[in-house]
This record gives C-alpha cells, sequence and structure tokens, in this order.
C-alpha cells in the first residue's frame, strides 16, 4: 500500500513495478482533505504525515492503475464511506470492477478524524450506524436491478443503476479496523477483516473469536489479512502461521526510484520468508 500523493510516483507507474515484482495486490488510502485546525490527534502520534492532505482520490487513482496491469488487484485501504454518499460509491466501485475485469477490492472503514466527518455532515458518534446503513444500501445497488434502502441514515426508493460489478455478487467488503467492535461490523457485513499493526498472539485469539461469532451467525468465517505489516521475514512466517491470507506492506508515497528500490527490498524479504519456509 502507498498513500497516492501528487508527489509521489505515479500509480500506474507504482502499479506497473508491483505486478512485475508478482506481488497480488495495491491499496490505496484515502482522505479527501485534512482539517487545518488539527484538533484530532495523528494516531501515529507526533505531527501528521504532509502525505494524508496529498492523496489522490482513490478511485481515480486505482482506475490508473488498472489500466495499467493486467493481474494486479487494486483496492482502497481504506475507502470512508462515512465521507461518501452511497449511490455515489457504489457507481464508483462497481465501475472500477468492471473496468478492471473483476479485480476490485474494497477496503472500508471509519477513519479517525473527527473533524473531517464533520465536514462531510456525519456525526462521529454515529460513524458506524451510517457505515452499515451505507454498505448495506450498496450491496442493495449492486445486487437488484432495482434497488431500494429504507433506513435511519440512508432512504431511496426503487432505483436503477449500471453497470453491475463484474465480481458476484459484488467485489469482497474488507473491514479494516483494529476496536473493540471491529468483530461485529465484519460479522454484519463484512466479507473479510484487516487490522493494523496488531501483534500476532493479540490477532491469533481476535481470528478465534472471529470464527465463533461467525459459526454463531452461520456464516462462512471471514478472512484476515494485515494492513501495514511489518517487513521482516521472521514476522511473516509467524502471521502466516496463524493463517493470515493477505500480508499488505507499505510503500512509502516517494518518486519512483526511491519507490522502486523499496518494492525491490520488499521482494527480497519475500523470497528470504519463503526460503526460511522451505
Amino acid at each position: 500500500m502507498m498513500f497516492p500523493t501528487d508527489d509521489a510516483v505515479a500509480p500506474d507507474e507504482l502499479a506497473r513495478m508491483a505486478e512485475q515484482r508478482g506481488f497480488e495486490s495495491l491499496f490505496f488510502p484515502e482522505h479527501t482533505h485534512i482539517p487545518a485546525s488539527r484538533e484530532s490527534p495523528y494516531p501515529g502520534g507526533g505531527d501528521l504525515p504532509d502525505m494524508y492532505s496529498h492523496t489522490y482520490d482513490p478511485f481515480v487513482a486505482l482506475t490508473a492503475a488498472a489500466a495499467a496491469t493486467e493481474r494486479l488487484k487494486i483496492g482502497t485501504g481504506i475507502c470512508l464511506v462515512i465521507q461518501r454518499d452511497p449511490i455515489i460509491t457504489a457507481k464508483e466501485v462497481a465501475s472500477v470492477d468492471r473496468l478492471s475485469g473483476g479485480r476490485f477490492l474494497f477496503g472500508v472503514g471509519a477513519g479517525w478524524n473527527r473533524e473531517e466527518m464533520i465536514d462531510h455532515g456525519t456525526d462521529p458518534g454515529r460513524r458506524f450506524g451510517v457505515m452499515r446503513e451505507r454498505i448495506e444500501a450498496m450491496k442493495a445497488i449492486w445486487t437488484a436491478d432495482e434497488a431500494s434502502y429504507d433506513g435511519r441514515y440512508v432512504d431511496f426508493e426503487r432505483i436503477w443503476s449500471w453497470p453491475k460489478p463484474a465480481q458476484d455478487p459484488h467485489p469482497p467488503v474488507i473491514v479494516g479496523g483494529n476496536g473493540a467492535k471491529v468483530l461485529d461490523r465484519v460479522i454484519a457485513y463484512g466479507d473479510e477483516w484487516m487490522p493494523n499493526t496488531i501483534e500476532v498472539d493479540e490477532l491469533r485469539g481476535r481470528m478465534d473469536r472471529l470464527g465463533e461469532m461467525a459459526d454463531e451467525a452461520g456464516r462462512q468465517q471471514p478472512r484476515v489479512g494485515l494492513y501495514a505489516a511489518p517487513a521482516q521475514a521472521a514476522e511473516m512466517a509467524a502471521y502466516d502461521a496463524i493463517g493470515i491470507s493477505r500480508y499488505v506492506l507499505f510503500v512509502p508515497p516517494v518518486p519512483r526510484p526511491e519507490a522502486e528500490a523499496r518494492l525491490d527490498h520488499l521482494a527480497g524479504v519475500i523470497e528470504e520468508y519463503r526460503a526460511g519456509g522451505s
């Protein structure tokens, strides 16, 4: 994953380099803007990096990435659905999925910047309810020829919206987040869970709980990936041992030469991991 900024390697160039090196997927995060008040503290601590306020729109950047590649999956990591109109977002997801030949991964989340949410008209205290309804509404649009949705935050009757996604019934909904109730959201409307920076033992326990919840709900256990994962062979092996399905590595938003060097380094770490596991 990389923040696709206006001063970094172009999304299409990064995608080509990633595909050439055998990576499975490429994720772009989203921030429409960063409020200059800076009241919400940066979760990583310290000053907020400039990349947060310099990102391209993820759907535009991912379309460029898809057009430059043939096999690479492309995804939002994550799309802030609480800051987006669900009818427009459903159209964007379906369009990118069809134009990419069914290679889109829909990573979703509620975000952390309260002022950013408020600027979009979303009450931070209600953001998880808003997220659920908007995702459910998008699923209705993707799967029904004539879609309706009646909720507290989303309401529309009998609409037509094509294209439908190439993937059946729709691209996988990958729920991001590490919070106490994130597993409830995964079971309610997610196909996969993608936490970040979580220790192996903690993740193993939460994956076990996710399996129990899936059994209780009578559904298949969602896959689990790890976002912004450690770029170390030993760590890869440890997470692989507990059943991680996707291991998402970070590339900083830098010019092409530095990005290419980073990809080469990551490819080398992967080879080291594979050699150790053979």
